[in-house]
Order: structure tokens, then C-alpha cells, then sequence
């Protein structure tokens, strides 16, 4: 499959904007998020990557609970808004797919609805990826829109996907993790909602197996 970067790119470039107004604050994040995200921070030791960070504002929270955090995303625009909305922040242009870190230099990466229009034949490399740059022991929080199968869905700026929660749990056990959590709910008015946090086994990955998901 061809890469969709530059068409997600594209879109969101085109819609910044509007997206930023609707969702580029903390505030408009749901309180079980918020919650989750900082149980999930409180485990973390060393620098975190918020990959696909938008306009930045969970990197800023990030940076509130005292973790040396740093946001990049793609879009220009967003990285540009999230330099100017929180001039204390770092911010860079990268990709899910090159953190454009050395081997094991994280500590975390937050990857929050970030990978929903990632094809899902191309989330290994993704997920690979991830695993190189953290630590073993590292923590890896991740956030997507959910459902009962594997399916893409017209999502308002670009064509994204529905991932069953044991299903993605499948796939990041497979890169090098433990999933030490799994949940899912339905806000009124909302997609169903899925999250998981994993750390990075110090496992070789061929030992890795089902029995590593909860």
C-alpha cells in the first residue's frame, strides 16, 4: 500500500485551523483520558516523545506533570501553533514512522489518536519503530477509535481506522511489548473510544506471544 503521509498531511494542513479551535486545548480532552495519560506519566522515567502531538497540547500537559517531553507532528501548521501556543514546549517536524532518536532514548512515547490513519499493513514498521527508540522498561501509551473489527471509516478530515482493542494489543505485543493495559468505552456523542499501555519488553521478540497480553 502506498504511504498516506502526504495525504493526511495534506488534509490536516488544510483543516488546521479548524482543528486546532475544536480540539487544542486540554480542556477538551475527556476526564478518563486525562486520568489515564497521567497514571500512565507517573510510570515514566526519561525523556517522552508525544508522536503526532497536533497542536501540542498534551505535550504541554506532559510537560506540567514534570516530564521532560518534546511534541512532533508532520503538519507544519500544527507544529508552528503548538511553538506559539506554548513557547516553553519543543516542538519538531517528524513522522511516526522516524522518530529521528537514537536507539533506546526514550523513556516514553505518547502516541494519542496519532496513528488512526496509519494502514494497518504498515503499523509494524510503526510499531518497530517505537520499540527501537524506547528503552527496555520504556512505556508506551496509545489511543485510537475502536471496534468490534479491522475497518476503515470516513473520518472528517481523512480516511482512518476502527482497531479492536485485542487486536492492537496483538500487533504491539508483537513488536517487543508487554500490554499492562486495555480499555474501551462509548462517550454519548462520540466513536468508541480505545486505549492501551505497553512497556518495552527486554525480551527477544520471537518469545513474545498471546501470553503477554492481559
Amino acid at each position: 500500500m502506498s504511504d498516506p503521509l502526504p495525504s493526511v498531511r495534506k488534509s490536516y494542513g488544510a483543516r488546521a485551523a479548524e482543528y486546532i479551535a475544536a480540539l487544542g486545548s486540554i480542556d477538551h480532552a475527556a476526564g478518563p483520558d486525562i486520568a489515564l495519560v497521567e497514571r500512565w506519566a507517573r510510570s515514566v522515567e526519561g525523556p517522552v516523545l508525544d508522536v503526532g502531538c497536533g497542536p501540542g497540547q498534551w505535550t504541554h500537559h506532559l510537560t506540567t506533570l514534570g516530564l521532560d517531553a518534546v511534541g512532533i507532528d508532520p503538519v507544519p501548521a500544527f507544529v508552528e501553533s503548538a511553538r506559539a501556543t506554548y513557547p516553553g514546549v519543543r516542538y519538531r517536524e517528524g513522522r511516526a514512522e522516524d522518530l529521528g532518536v537514537d536507539e533506546g532514548a526514550l523513556g516514553g512515547v505518547l502516541a494519542w489518536y496519532s496513528l488512526i490513519h496509519t494502514a494497518p499493513d504498515q503499523l509494524p514498521a510503526v510499531l518497530a519503530e517505537f520499540a527501537r527508540a524506547l528503552r527496555p522498561g520504556g512505556a508506551l501509551a496509545l489511543g485510537f477509535f475502536t471496534g468490534p473489527r479491522l475497518a476503515p471509516f470516513d473520518h472528517a478530515v481523512t480516511s482512518a481506522h476502527h482497531w479492536p482493542v485485542e487486536l492492537l494489543g496483538a500487533e504491539v505485543a508483537a513488536a517487543g511489548f508487554t500490554v499492562t493495559h486495555a480499555e474501551s468505552r462509548t462517550d454519548p456523542g462520540s466513536r468508541p473510544h480505545g486505549a492501551l499501555l505497553a512497556t518495552r519488553s527486554s525480551r527477544h521478540l520471537g518469545e513474545i506471544g498471546a501470553e503477554d497480553l492481559p
